[in-house]
């Protein structure tokens, strides 16, 4: 049994083989960007008007003359002189020989003449050709993730397509005789097989979206030979069950026999003890415990940042906050605790049912609370080191 800093360690130093793929700019949505980006335009590509209203060849005299009209997506080939104005909206050209634009709800028009309430200076209303960014200027760099707006920003640049590190193809492999498909009849004995949509739930918050899933009874030969098609299709192997040592769990023995090299196996925490992290050649397998909190409080630690630093994403093993808890906490385990959470107001709260098996509480936390092992005691207002999830 190793502790979980040397878990960290050991998954923090593998080497992930990234790999890059050119795709639509819908598809490189929520992907890390993977080649630094230059404008190939001004944006704007022209001086814009920021307002609905009237460009002006400015004058001292409050009174102009009206002599045409540009919306945008068009534009005005005539040159206006002192004292000449067009009307125009939002986002049209501006001519150059316009100064400014006047909003429309500082003018009064009669016929062909447009009176002002004031002069207005130069370049009021009017967004400069480049504002946003220049011609052959860095857009985004290498790295960067691809959020909603950074898909629209290069969209306005004109980009339909890009290359992002290629995500990793997910197997869920989920063990046992007991489980029972949802919709079901639940027979005496049997559970309802939960894991296999909460670990889907939780990759697909994550953005991950490339996933299988696989069932498979307690038998050795059916569970190697679901192991090894699962390793076959996908980058990253998720197991759920079948990793402690009971007459039925098989998976150890599979994962050896398909000579799966060991990282290690069983870490000193509670929940999470039998976490088995793998790998084959550059696929990487996780056998998960049974247990669903113990099961989802390993996914969050260990699983999430090895497939974020999978993907390209600068994830880091063992990030932590600190907040203060909101109550007394008496420690006495031989074994590093994450504990289900609530943070609310900058506090921390740890909430009832912490049993490895219990989803309910899990159901209403946004943390779990990391606690060292050792006999001590955490007062009140004390900080704690908190994961997110």
């Amino acid at each position: 049994m190793i502790s979980i800093a040397q878990a960290f360690s050991i998954l923090e130093n593998l080497n992930y083989s990234l790999r890059v793929v050119e795709v639509s700019l819908l598809e490189s949505r929520n992907h890390i960007l993977a080649e630094t980006l230059c404008s190939p335009i001004n944006m704007p590509p022209f001086r814009q008007a920021t307002m609905d209203g009237f460009a002006l060849s400015l004058q001292d005299n409050l009174e102009y003359e009206i002599v045409g009209e540009v919306k945008a997506g068009d534009i005005f080939n005539q040159v206006l002189k002192p004292g000449q104005a067009i009307k125009i909206f939002t986002g049209a050209s501006v001519p150059h020989s316009a100064q400014a634009v006047i909003q429309i709800e500082k003018v009064s028009v009669e016929n062909l003449t447009l009176k002002l309430q004031e002069n207005i200076k130069p370049e009021t209303n009017v967004r400069p050709k480049g504002a946003q960014i220049s011609e052959n200027d860095i857009a985004l760099k290498k790295g960067t993730f691809l959020n909603t707006a950074a898909v629209g920003f290069l969209a306005g640049l004109g980009f339909s397509t890009v290359k992002v590190f290629q995500k990793p193809n997910i197997a869920i492999v989920v063990t046992g005789n007991e489980l029972v498909e949802m919709g079901n009849p639940l027979p005496e004995g049997k559970v309802y097989n939960s894991n296999t949509i909460m670990l889907q739930t939780a990759l697909l918050n994550a953005n991950f979206e490339r996933i299988k899933t696989y069932q498979v009874g307690d038998d050795f030969e059916s569970t190697k030979t679901i192991l090894e098609q699962a390793i076959a299709e996908n980058d990253v192997v998720l197991v759920s069950g079948g990793i402690s040592v009971g007459d039925y769990d098989f998976v150890g023995k599979a994962l050896e026999s398909l000579e799966v090299e060991t990282l290690f196996y069983k870490v000193n925490q509670k929940p999470g003890k039998p976490l088995f992290a793998g790998k084959k050649e550059n696929k990487i397998i996780f056998a998960l415990p049974g247990n669903p909190a113990a099961s989802l409080t390993c996914f969050y630690i260990y699983v999430l940042p090895t497939l974020q630093k999978y993907s390209g994403i600068s994830a880091s093993f063992g990030s932590t906050l600190e907040k203060n808890i909101t109550h007394d906490c008496v420690v006495d385990n031989p074994r590093a605790q994450f504990l289900k959470a609530l943070v609310s107001n900058e506090e921390v709260a740890i909430l009832s049912h912490q049993d490895s098996a219990m989803l309910n509480s899990f159901a209403n936390a946004n943390a779990l609370v990391f606690l060292p092992e050792g006999k001590y005691e955490v007062r009140q207002s004390d900080k704690v080191l908190v994961y997110t999830i």
